[in-house]
């Protein structure tokens, strides 16, 4: 117990030197590699001595002492790392507020994968990303931005985000979203390898989701052979609806989709002009 009693206030004074360096991490001292390695030390010992010391009728006590400093020991060794996966994905979303491309450029992968639930298709390779990423900042202007609500840091340098984007940090509505990254470290710098973003739906069906659910779930339970089959190979039925469709009912229903599509066109023009025309009007009286 004694020793335990020692290593806590070497811990707690240590902890409190690195909060008088003024908010500086732990991988920015100079005596980070001494620390290191005599937390490591500290550890071992730990590992090897306890077990001696927890014999008797204090044992369980002594055992959940040691588990909480054997792991305020594994976090410090966590913070110790030059590499932060937290720290990488902010410095990422503020280069795109900033329209800083080039600066973005060195925190993306060569072999970059970004699946983004709102697209068919996932971004792969460095250059097809950083084109997405030129055409957003375009898209976003000069006053719209995104705003980070939390970051969580997980092991093997993963993170994830939730954030919305603000015009003149005014929250727009429908744009909240979540965002997953996987990073590497390459040529001696934390790159975003892989990513998978979520973005809220406009169109929120509330309890016929619950609904679709179960019944779909009753179908499942039903035909399990049927079902399993579907799940492993689920783009062959869809192409064999498809091969239905077009042979049995396309001739019947294309015509009325055509229709349908040649009025959203029609429609989609008078709104575009009624906006046009109130823009100059708008555009007249606030001038």
């Amino acid at each position: 117990m004694a020793s335990a009693i020692n290593f806590s206030g070497q811990a707690l004074r240590q902890n409190m030197c690195f909060r008088a360096t003024g908010g500086k991490s732990l991988h920015s001292l100079p005596m980070k590699r001494s620390c290191h390695h005599q937390l490591k030390q500290n550890q071992m010992n730990i590992q090897q001595n306890w077990p001696m010391q927890g014999q008797g009728k204090n044992k369980s006590f002594v055992e959940n002492k040691r588990h909480l400093i054997v792991s305020a020991i594994n976090r410090l060794d966590i913070e110790s790392s030059p590499f932060s996966a937290s720290d990488l994905i902010r410095q990422f979303y503020a280069c795109i507020n900033e329209k800083n491309l080039k600066k973005l450029d060195n925190y993306i992968s060569d072999d970059c994968y970004i699946e983004d639930c709102s697209f068919p298709n996932p971004l792969q390779g460095k250059k097809e990303v950083m084109w997405f990423f030129k055409q957003l900042t375009i898209s976003m202007g000069q006053n719209v931005k995104f705003s980070i609500e939390h970051v969580c840091e997980g092991g093997e340098f993963t993170a994830g985000v939730n954030w919305h984007l603000e015009w003149k940090q005014t929250q727009i509505p429908f744009t909240r979203g979540c965002s997953f990254y996987e990073c590497s470290i390459e040529r001696e710098a934390l790159k975003i390898k892989k990513a998978l973003v979520v973005i809220e739906s406009p169109i929120k069906p509330g309890d016929i989701v619950l609904t679709l659910l179960k019944n779909l779930v009753s179908l499942f339970d039903d035909f399990p052979k049927a079902t399993e089959w579907f799940l492993k190979s689920p783009n062959v039925i869809l192409q064999c609806c498809l091969n239905i469709y077009m042979k049995l009912l396309a001739h019947f229903i294309s015509p009325l989709l055509a229709g349908y599509i040649r009025i959203a066109n029609f429609m989609a023009c008078i709104l575009g002009v009624a906006l046009n025309v109130l823009y100059q009007i708008l555009k007249i009286i606030f001038k």
